[in-house]
């Protein structure tokens, strides 16, 4: 079993090791039966002392994660039995590099009827018909596109709208300074496997985009959290921190942060970009959601401030016209973008110039007028979604009410197992993003993630009065 350790960092290796199982653990890359290595045997492969293992899975057992038993070893503790291919067992003692894979989890819901985990739109309020029918004349009028891997950076028509499209949101950058993505997913990778490696000190908010939170454990970062209020992330907090640690990255997703909905204030931005200059490291700047706001529009991004290359801004389109076309920009300079380059060449060969001939003319014409009508959508299904929790909510469990994006995200009181919450609400057919997925380690959370654009306005309704009504009856049950 291989775990990265950073034996020259501040964390202390048992901690390093237990908090690593404990993330394969909870994002089922180890299922519930599955036996541990020995105290010995993992002591031997990453050549550390018996006693730190012992520590390590002392920690694991008192967390309740696994189950040890004299002479026979420590075994994955069984929460939840998940099946397993029969055929597959010399596949488990088969090595790998992922410390955890939380993402994958949020998807894996096929046979839930309400799908509250899922931030995402609706098919009925995208633009769908209209980049299907794009789409159709490009394969039967220039079916050539199919045979051609396109530019590694993107097609420079698409790159030139999408120049215009920052341009008009206050970032001035040229269509060479862009690069096209298979969705922000993949360029938050590209940043981390061309700029991040073991030990590597990067921050994020707490909580965090689970997605990111993955990239960076794959490749071995010592990821701190830095709290955040109804202005974003305390860049005080992170002040004091990077004296301590100096940052390699800061990775922000400052609109309508996922999964917080909080937005971070122009002041705060500002100093946040004044911290990377003294640092000279970069900032990835994560904005899926600044389009969607409710009232007004939300600051300037980070990128807008940026005169020397420090920010690594992410515009993705995926979620707001077509999740199922994967299409993202990367704005960034000089020698930052050309090393970004070379790592997706090296990844996919370039992003499908099919895909990105079909969304062009959408974006180039049509989308500012198709978004506001969006944003009107949004706000009625968040507002209905708000009525409901006022409404039906028990007592004890607390909210914000978002400027935009597409989630809600509940506190929840601290008697209630929302572990076993979770298992009951998918017996319903409900699903919810637990806030623990969006840390890493062993961080417990009092929150949950709620996606209120995701379905139907009726069955949106409908299931949420049916998830307020488990938590009721969850609630009473645990006094």
């Amino acid at each position: 079993m291989h775990i990265d350790l950073v034996r020259s960092g501040s964390k202390p290796l048992p901690q390093q090791i237990s908090e690593t199982l404990a993330q394969r653990i909870t994002s089922g890359l180890l299922q519930p039966g599955i036996r541990l290595p020995s105290v010995r045997k993992l002591a031997s492969s990453l050549k550390v002392s018996q006693v730190t293992v012992s520590k390590a899975y002392d920690e694991l057992e008192s967390r309740g994660h696994i189950i040890c038993s004299q002479g026979k070893g420590c075994f994955v503790a069984d929460k939840k039995r998940r099946s397993a291919d029969p055929g597959s067992t010399w596949q488990k003692g088969y090595d790998d590099y992922l410390p955890r894979a939380q993402l994958w989890r949020n998807f894996d819901y096929s046979r839930v009827e309400y799908p509250f985990h899922l931030a995402a739109i609706h098919g009925e309020l995208l633009p769908l018909k209209d980049i299907g029918d794009t789409m159709s004349l490009l394969v039967t009028g220039q079916p050539e596109l199919m045979a051609s891997y396109g530019n590694f950076q993107g097609d420079i028509e698409l790159r030139e709208v999408m120049q215009r499209h920052l341009q008009a949101r206050g970032i001035t950058v040229h269509a060479s300074e862009l690069m096209i993505t298979s969705g922000a997913q993949q360029g938050i990778d590209l940043v981390a496997r061309t700029f991040i490696g073991p030990g590597d000190t990067v921050y994020l908010e707490a909580p965090s985009y689970t997605g990111a939170i993955d990239v960076f454990a794959g490749r071995g970062a010592d990821m701190i959290f830095v709290p955040t209020d109804h202005e974003g992330m305390r860049v005080d907090v992170l002040t004091r921190l990077c004296d301590r640690r100096p940052p390699k990255l800061i990775y922000t997703v400052p609109t309508f942060q996922n999964p917080s909905g909080v937005t971070m204030s122009m002041a705060r931005r500002q100093r946040l970009l004044e911290l990377a200059r003294s640092y000279r490291c970069l900032i990835v700047e994560d904005d899926p959601f600044s389009d969607l706001y409710f009232l007004k529009p939300p600051p300037p991004p980070v990128k807008s401030l940026d005169e020397d290359g420090h920010v690594v801004y992410m515009k993705s389109f995926s979620k707001v016209i077509a999740p199922g076309c994967r299409i993202a920009c990367v704005a960034a300079g000089g020698d930052i973008l050309s090393r970004l380059i070379a790592a997706k060449s090296a990844s996919d060969l370039g992003s499908p110039l099919l895909n990105q001939r079909a969304v062009l003319p959408f974006i180039a014409r049509q989308y500012d007028t198709y978004v506001a009508r969006l944003r009107t959508a949004l706000r009625v299904r968040m507002e209905k979604a708000v009525s409901l929790l006022k409404k039906y909510a028990p007592p004890g469990i607390t909210w914000n009410i978002p400027g935009g994006g597409l989630n809600l995200w509940l506190q929840l009181p601290p008697s209630l197992d929302i572990g076993q919450l979770h298992e009951l609400a998918e017996l319903e057919g409900i699903s919810f993003l637990p806030g623990d997925v969006c840390y890493a380690g062993n961080t417990p959370s009092r929150h949950i993630r709620l996606c209120y654009s995701q379905m139907t306005e009726d069955n949106m309704e409908r299931g949420l009065k049916l998830l307020l009504g488990l938590l009721d009856r969850h609630l009473k049950s645990c006094h």
